[in-house]
């Protein structure tokens, strides 16, 4: 307090309960609850929360009649009287309220009213400024004691310079409201002109059409990719590319991809007939509604079961073998949104059976895992060397041929392609996602060798958006730093 304008001799050493006398609360028995009627407020904490109330208190869920205050002998608090809650985790809030009417307050708040030549917005101010959850007592129900808040040291300038720091403390708020509004309409602005033009490149008709779209981004590059949502933006239009085959350059001597869907049909068959998978259900042709863009030659549309070979998801039996160690036990918050790199910070185990589930959903490397139930479509992938692990009911395990395990599909299920196909067949309160759904889910299918410069590429480009993100991320903690340092010596 002070700083804002000259501080002088004028000012004088206080303390809380010399500016002003307590309002206390009263009592307000149930059935005297619920009317609107009566010309006295009656103000609980709760009250504080009111849209509109948010530093005035101008209404509340309850009034009385001054025969009711009479008849309850409760006291009515004016105008000016500043309320604040004195018990429970309300405390912590630090809501302070302006009294505009009498009004009684319940006995969960406290109350200062201002002194002759003390100003209610000075004490407002006052108050605002003062961590009272530092005073609280008691461990299960917190609670302020009137003797101790009364104790607490305050500054008192002349009701004259009282009047001018509130003002002066109300101009500067209206200009950070101004500033923080401005700050807030620049952010839409940009997030809206960033998402247009990354939408002009998966648009884009032809070569020409896509040159043309990304020059214009490249030449304002660093003006648009500023901010750390501007870049998240970037990525998934990096992997929107990818499945459109606008990612990387193709190559007209590459083996279609419909070569290696006869492999795959091949093996799947040999399998099938040495009783290891299961014959696969006929599938629908994918229809063109199902083909939101048009690939380059040599590319297929398919279903995810074509390259599949399993399909599944762990039972719900598993709670008996959860143990301190043994195999890990992937659940859905082991997986991730936007990558598929497992979190293992809080990895579960279990000793599985030797039959029955310890054999179906045993997991293998490369497998993909994707959560079904809640928010679908996080996913995980199983590196090499993981160790025996196993997944529950609400996570899918898609196990892909060989020739198909490569990194294309797991980059291919977190693009946002894959994404309108998770969102969209969502049943129930709680979002479930079928095996089925994952089954009939159409994706491009490029050449093998166009499946390892995509995922080439996505790798560099990846790690470029990844060190511009952490460059941005420095310098708002810098800027950060720089503003905490400025405001400890203004208030010095």
């Amino acid at each position: 307090m002070g700083r804002l304008v000259p501080k002088d001799n004028k000012w004088k050493t206080s303390t809380l309960g010399d500016i002003g006398f307590w309002a206390i609360g009263s009592g307000f028995p149930l059935l005297e609850q619920g009317s609107l009627t009566g010309n006295i407020l009656f103000a609980k904490v709760s009250d504080m929360n009111n849209l509109g109330n948010e530093k005035f208190i101008l209404e509340t869920n309850n009034t009385i009649t001054e025969e009711t205050a009479k008849r309850l002998r409760v006291n009515v608090h004016p105008s000016g009287t500043v309320i604040f809650p004195k018990i429970g985790g309300a405390i912590a809030t630090n809501k302070r309220r302006i009294l505009v009417k009498p009004t009684v307050i319940d006995n969960n708040c406290l109350g200062i009213t201002p002194n002759v030549g003390v100003s209610t917005e000075w004490i407002y101010l006052l108050l605002c400024g003062i961590d009272l959850s530092k005073y609280q007592a008691g461990t299960s129900v917190p609670a302020l004691a009137q003797s101790v808040l009364q104790r607490i040291p305050v500054m008192l300038p002349e009701e004259t310079e009282q009047h001018r720091i509130v003002a002066k403390v109300d101009e500067l708020m209206a200009l950070c409201d101004q500033l923080e509004n401005q700050h807030t309409d620049a952010i839409a602005a940009h997030e809206k002109l960033v998402s247009y033009l990354l939408d002009t490149l998966t648009k884009s008709q032809d070569a020409a059409d896509f040159n043309e779209s990304w020059q214009r981004i490249a030449a304002n590059f660093e003006m648009l990719f500023t901010t750390e949502s501007s870049i998240d933006a970037l990525k998934q239009t990096l992997l929107q590319l990818a499945v459109m085959g606008k990612l990387v350059p193709q190559d007209a001597s590459d083996e279609p991809a419909s070569e290696l869907l006869k492999r795959i049909h091949v093996e799947k068959a040999k399998l099938v007939a040495e009783g290891k998978v299961k014959k696969s259900k006929q599938l629908a042709e994918i229809c063109d509604d199902e083909k939101p863009f048009d690939l380059p030659i040599g590319w297929e549309w398919i279903r995810v079961s074509e390259v599949a070979k399993l399909i599944t998801s762990g039972s719900r039996d598993w709670a008996q073998y959860l143990s301190d160690k043994g195999a890990k036990f992937i659940t859905m918050g082991n997986l991730s949104r936007g990558s598929y790199e497992l979190r293992l910070d809080n990895m579960r185990f279990v000793n599985p059976p030797n039959t029955g589930e310890g054999s179906r959903t045993k997991l293998e490397p490369f497998d993909l895992l994707i959560s079904i139930t809640g928010d679908v479509g996080n996913l995980g992938r199983i590196p090499e060397n993981f160790g025996d692990a196993y997944i529950n009911q609400h996570t899918c395990l898609l196990r892909f041929f060989t020739q198909c395990q490569n990194r294309y599909f797991p980059e291919i299920l977190r693009s946002p392609m894959a994404k309108v196909q998770f969102n969209e067949p969502q049943r129930g309160v709680k979002n479930s996602f079928r095996l089925g759904d994952l089954e009939n889910m159409v994706i491009p299918l490029p050449p093998l060798t166009a499946q390892v410069r995509i995922v080439a590429k996505i790798d560099e480009l990846m790690t470029l958006c990844d060190t511009l993100k952490s460059r941005i991320t420095a310098a708002n903690q810098l800027q950060q730093k720089i503003a905490d340092v400025m405001v400890e010596q203004a208030v010095a």
